[in-house]
């Protein structure tokens, strides 16, 4: 196993550093408001002097996030397995799928407002029907890879169709899916903030609302980089989940590097 140098194991950091640098200097230098684009010494101030609000809305925002994630995994996994299993469920699903994904997904945060009132579930709903499609075409994706050859011989050699899906066809997918997992657990955000900001008391979206309506732009800053930081730790979870399931798929090329 190779080890990873220690200036890659160091480079996310020395490259937030540098890009905090240039952001503080260049709004002191440049005399930029306030108001307009603060400092990240005025961030970090606005984020101590509100962090118990910061946390409790980042806590909300979490939670619905990974339940709506959670719906979308499930959901996303059953509906790849069925498109990849038959070209009937794929020709007929498969056009309804990308009409449905098409649709900006703030458009349907009033129509489940209307269905379920304002809260948790309207921003559960939307962050899993924003990060379900890419489950779906990524598993279904894995299961196109088998080759008709391999195919044809494993049915010469008495294997069923459904044999064929859970010894080979499966196991192809895996890469997909859980790569699929880092971008579904982002757009999940995604979709939670959006309702926040419409159809909700709590949460971040709400809290940076609100911000937005007293002119705190620090506020809202901070707002983000709580975001910021819950979608890369749960980016980076995603990311060693991948790495142990499906280790063996990774190029060790791409490793040494």
């Amino acid at each position: 196993m190779t080890r990873t140098p220690l200036i890659v194991r160091l480079a996310p950091w020395l490259f937030t550093l540098g890009f905090l640098l240039i952001w503080e200097f260049a709004v002191r230098g440049f005399k930029i408001p306030e108001f307009f684009l603060p400092a990240p010494t005025i961030v970090a101030k606005a984020f101590y002097d509100f962090w118990p609000a910061i946390v409790r809305n980042s806590w909300i925002t979490l939670q619905e996030t990974l339940v709506g994630f959670g719906l979308a995994v499930g959901f996303g996994l059953l509906l790849g397995l069925a498109i990849g299993w038959s070209r009937t469920i794929y020709a007929g699903l498969y056009p309804l799928m990308v009409g449905f994904n098409a649709i900006p997904k703030v458009a349907l945060v009033p129509i489940l407002v209307l269905w379920f009132g304002i809260g948790f579930l309207p921003a559960v709903l939307t962050a899993f029907l924003i990060s379900f499609f890419p489950i779906v075409v990524n598993v279904a994706t894995g299961l196109a890879t088998i080759e008709p050859e391999m195919e044809d011989v494993l049915k010469a050699l008495g294997a069923s169709k459904l044999d064929i899906m859970r010894k080979v066809g499966i196991p192809r997918s895996l890469p997909y899916f859980f790569g699929s997992l880092k971008i579904a657990i982002t757009l999940a955000f995604v979709g939670t903030v959006i309702s926040e900001s419409i159809a909700s008391n709590n949460g971040i979206g709400n809290l940076m609302l609100q911000a937005q309506a007293q002119f705190q732009v620090p506020l809202i800053f901070a707002g983000l980089v709580a975001l910021a930081i819950e979608g890369i730790a749960m980016y980076g979870l995603m990311a060693m989940l991948e790495k142990r399931m499906t280790g063996w798929a990774q190029r060790s090329g791409f490793a040494q590097n």
